[in-house]
């Protein structure tokens, strides 16, 4: 039985990913105690093994039981289950405007006397041994939904054995820096194409930006700088097992050199490594 434990904070979308898993197969359970969910699967293989694949939501609506999931986990994975876990996380403010939005109690009012600062804090200290042991991280924060389902569906539309997944992405940091990345690239140092007419509504998708963009030498040697870098640090994390690795590369706007990096790091890479993404978070910002 595959084994998914979406977890993170309260509010940052958890439902949108368990929507996602249900339309791939996964037979979801939401709040379930996380004592339970070793149980659950030992009567599952004792009635025939039939759910192949099954995801549980475990967060702090459970209360004092959620004060186990650190436990169950380590243990899950010392009996070589194969589970794995996603954390989902945003910024307190956009938590806090999601709140606002939908008129909700955090689950942790009534301790706090209401204070929903008060409650992301207490619930985010809670959460950082649980964050540790995750498989992936996601930030919605400044995700659109169909770009985070995007992410669900390349994270668990596998059929094969566990491999390093690799997503390339450009974003602006005049939006915001990607949280959730392992390695950013901030290639605002380059000749910005958004000062030349011609160039500057289009993106690092247009063929004249993409040439433009990497028409200097010293753009030329970041790029293969890059290569390099990324050969030797890509095994290292196979090695050391990690099933997920988020390469960004930022620029102003998010719409020409991250663009263009991306593209250009993404095809090298998906060349001697398969299958991976690349996405372009701010690209159709104005």
């Amino acid at each position: 039985m595959k084994i998914v434990i979406v977890t993170g904070m309260s509010g940052s979308g958890k439902s949108t990913a368990v929507d996602v898993l249900e339309d791939i197969g996964y037979y979801c359970i939401d709040n379930m105690p996380p004592e339970l969910i070793g149980k659950f699967a030992d009567i599952s293989a004792q009635a025939g093994g039939k759910l192949e694949k099954v995801a549980f939501v475990a967060d702090i609506r459970g209360g004092d039981f959620f004060l186990k999931l650190d436990e169950t986990i380590k243990q899950l994975k010392e009996e070589n289950e194969d589970i794995k876990v996603v954390f989902i996380d945003s910024s307190d403010d956009v938590i806090v405007r999601r709140y606002k939005e939908t008129r909700r109690k955090h689950p942790l009012d009534e301790i706090t006397d209401g204070n929903i600062r008060n409650a992301i804090a207490t619930e985010r200290a809670m959460l950082v041994p649980i964050k540790e042991q995750a498989d992936f991280y996601i930030d919605t924060s400044l995700t659109t939904a169909n770009t985070f389902k995007q992410r669900m569906y390349s994270l668990f539309l596998e059929n094969g054995e566990d491999y390093l997944r690799i997503d390339v992405c450009s974003f602006g940091f005049k939006y915001g820096t990607m949280s959730e990345a392992d390695l950013v690239f901030d290639v605002r140092c380059l000749p910005n194409p958004f000062y030349i007419p011609e160039l500057k509504e289009k993106t690092g998708l247009n063929k004249e930006v993409y040439d433009y963009v990497l028409s200097f030498d010293e753009a030329v040697e970041l790029l293969d700088k890059l290569k390099d870098l990324l050969d030797l640090l890509i095994p290292l994390y196979k090695r050391e097992g990690k099933s997920q690795l988020i390469i960004a590369f930022g620029c102003t706007g998010g719409k020409h050199r991250s663009v263009t990096y991306a593209e250009a790091v993404g095809r090298y890479l998906q060349t001697k490594y398969g299958k991976l993404r690349i996405t372009h978070r701010d690209i159709e910002k104005k």
